[in-house]
């Protein structure tokens, strides 16, 4: 089978940011309900800017150890919603919603043991980033790729520090099921750079095509 790396564009602020994304070939859109960051953005806000998306754009809000007042709120406000767990959430807090969920692992501390992983059974990704756990992505900090043990029974999402640049070597090295991209392709905070959107997927695009 052909390998087919998706895209997720995270930290997306903005209506034309997030259609430029879709029209450049991203498979997903994450919104940060992170009120620390710099990219956070209220869920009513976020539906607004999904509803001029189109329905195959795969919707992702950011958590970290947040209520569950404040999850079951951004649920219920954007159907469809797929949670991503960024702090150090417990397997029995992730999927006490009973949706679909990405469980984020931050590897500045190190690669987690099979067991620890395999707790979260109902994840349906790892997303491996190079913050500390329970930090937030989202730094341009790239990790050792070399620490990444891809002896992992669910699909893994590769993120941190990853830009036009370096995406191709990534994908290469790690074959990931997907490719997650925030600071790598802004011109500032919560604002995306265009032309580094479209280079970056462009060049996702092109690994593939050569892969095949």
């Amino acid at each position: 089978m052909n390998q087919i790396t998706r895209v997720k564009i995270c930290g997306i602020t903005r209506t034309e940011d997030a259609l430029a994304s879709e029209q450049y070939g991203a498979d997903a859109l994450g919104f940060v309900f992170v009120k620390a960051s710099k990219r956070f953005i209220e869920p009513d806000t976020a539906k607004t800017i999904i509803e001029q998306i189109g329905p195959f754009i795969t919707r992702v809000g950011l958590f970290l150890e947040a209520p569950a007042s404040e999850i079951e709120q951004a649920l219920s406000i954007i159907p469809g919603l797929m949670p991503q767990f960024h702090g150090r959430e417990t397997p029995e807090e992730c999927e006490r919603y009973g949706v679909p969920y990405i469980k984020a692992i931050g590897l500045g501390a190190g690669m987690p043991s099979a067991d620890e992983l395999a707790a979260y059974k109902n994840a349906c990704a790892f997303l491996f980033d190079s913050n500390e756990p329970g930090k937030l992505g989202g730094t341009g900090h790239v990790f050792d790729w070399q620490k990444l043990d891809q002896n992992v029974d669910r699909p893994i999402i590769l993120a941190g520090g990853l830009n036009p640049d370096n995406v191709a070597g990534a994908i290469e090295q790690i074959r990931p099921y997907a490719i997650d991209v925030s600071s790598g392709v802004e011109a500032a905070k919560g604002v995306k750079d265009h032309a580094a959107l479209r280079a970056f997927l462009a060049k996702v695009h092109q690994v593939d095509a050569n892969s095949c």
